[in-house]
């Protein structure tokens, strides 16, 4: 039961499901719902023309949200030149809705993914508790994700000339003092992986952060369609078909290993290369867009899934939503993946191609190994990554804050978020 009183949250995001990519919408879309669902008043703000810009089409899926939420999907007259001139200003340009709704009075103002939303400008409206999670590496990369020129991890950085690969003009306001000013704005910075508090302290940004991992909701009843599924063993890829996140590099090893299938779930702007290279590999299997229902039996009758990420991923929400199918995970040694392993025992971590053959071969040929690891990321799952976990600590943060006990400026020690 919630013995913390009804608070009135609103969230700042530039994506929100329907209108979404990836996993920060997802995340505050799970969050909105869990606190409206103990009682909360929720509001999120998010851009619409911002999702047009970037699909170039209306969103595919479906999801619902709880009575007690209200969405403020933001349409300007102005269409796509809204996020376009946000990008270049770093302010809520062409989007006075945002500063109105924020007005009405909140207790906790929770920044998500705002970069096209209000750029770092909108941090320091309304006058609430404000939190900022680090779904991306935005505040210290113009493209997001630290993967250089869209080839590899970011080492040493050359902005300019990388955003302008990304096909991306540079940001003027990155070269004034508008960030370091607003962040001043915020009472603490979440991250779900401790690496991501470090890669922002190593690129000059001292955040004062507090760990505080995602959540997945339990599964529910697996349903008939578990008939759909391979008869043969298969290993599974859930994500966007983009490049960084790695897929292109386990089709050269399933063209050689016919001990098993690979089965892809999900859609992205590399998709039609990745199935280019996948042509005449008879054991690689493109399904699209997967709902919930059909995803929950893939996970549960998969050997094992695989993330093969070649960029600094900060969370593996793909990871512990296999966890909470009992299915275990092989993971690429790189960004925040490797902490979910360690947190739970439930998977292997690997850095070449030979260990992760070697991995997939081992969990083939014995079955209650499979069983065992499955059982630790169940487990794990329990212990770290349930929505009541995830809420205790979150709303302790909260009270933590709100009673004068939580951050302060200037402070840059790393904290958990207590349960």
């Amino acid at each position: 039961m919630n013995s913390t009183p009804p608070l009135r949250f609103c969230m700042v995001t530039t994506f929100y499901p329907p209108y979404n990519f990836g996993g920060d919408g997802v995340y505050v879309h799970r969050l909105a719902n869990a606190l409206a669902a103990q009682g909360h008043h929720v509001e999120v703000i998010h851009c619409i023309d911002t999702y047009r810009l970037m699909a170039g089409r209306e969103p595919e899926g479906r999801y619902q949200d709880h009575p007690a939420i209200e969405v403020h999907g933001l349409r300007s007259p102005f269409g796509v030149l809204s996020p376009l001139a946000t990008h270049q200003t770093g302010l809520p340009l062409l989007k006075g809705r945002i500063a109105q709704i924020l007005e009405r009075g909140f207790d906790v103002i929770h920044y998500h993914n705002t970069s096209l939303v209000g750029g770092p400008a909108v941090l320091a409206y309304g006058n609430a508790i404000k939190l900022y999670s680090l779904h991306d590496y935005w505040l210290v990369c113009p493209t997001h994700v630290l993967f250089r020129f869209n080839r590899s991890p970011c080492i040493r950085p050359h902005c300019v000339a990388c955003t302008l690969t990304y096909r991306r003009p540079p940001q003027v306001w990155r070269y004034t003092g508008l960030l370091e000013r607003a962040l001043k704005h915020v009472d603490v910075f979440i991250s779900s992986s401790r690496f991501t508090i470090e890669a922002h302290r190593e690129r000059g940004l001292p955040l004062r952060a507090v760990h505080l991992p995602h959540f997945t909701p339990p599964p529910g009843e697996e349903t008939s369609q578990a008939a759909d599924l391979p008869a043969e063993p298969y290993f599974l890829f859930v994500g966007r078909l983009e490049k960084l996140k790695g897929l292109q590099t386990l089709i050269p090893i399933f063209r050689r290993y016919g001990a098993a299938r690979l089965l892809v779930a999900g859609t992205g702007t590399y998709e039609r290369q990745l199935h280019r290279l996948a042509e005449g590999v008879p054991n690689i299997r493109f399904l699209g867009y997967v709902d919930a229902t059909r995803l929950h039996a893939l996970y549960r009758h998969a050997v094992a899934v695989i993330v093969p990420t070649l960029a600094y991923e900060i969370f593996g929400m793909v990871v512990i939503e296999a966890f909470s199918h009992r299915t275990p995970a092989i993971v690429r040694n790189v960004g925040g993946m490797p902490e979910l392993i360690e947190a739970s025992g439930g998977g292997f971590v690997y850095t070449t191609d030979a260990e992760l053959i070697a991995t997939m071969d081992r969990l083939l040929a014995d079955p209650a190994l499979r069983q065992t690891m499955g059982l630790r990321g169940y487990e794990g799952y329990l212990r770290n990554w349930t929505p009541d976990v995830h809420l205790k600590r979150y709303l302790g943060l909260i009270g933590e804050i709100a009673g004068g006990r939580g951050h302060r400026p200037g402070s840059s020690t790393v904290q958990e978020a207590e349960p």
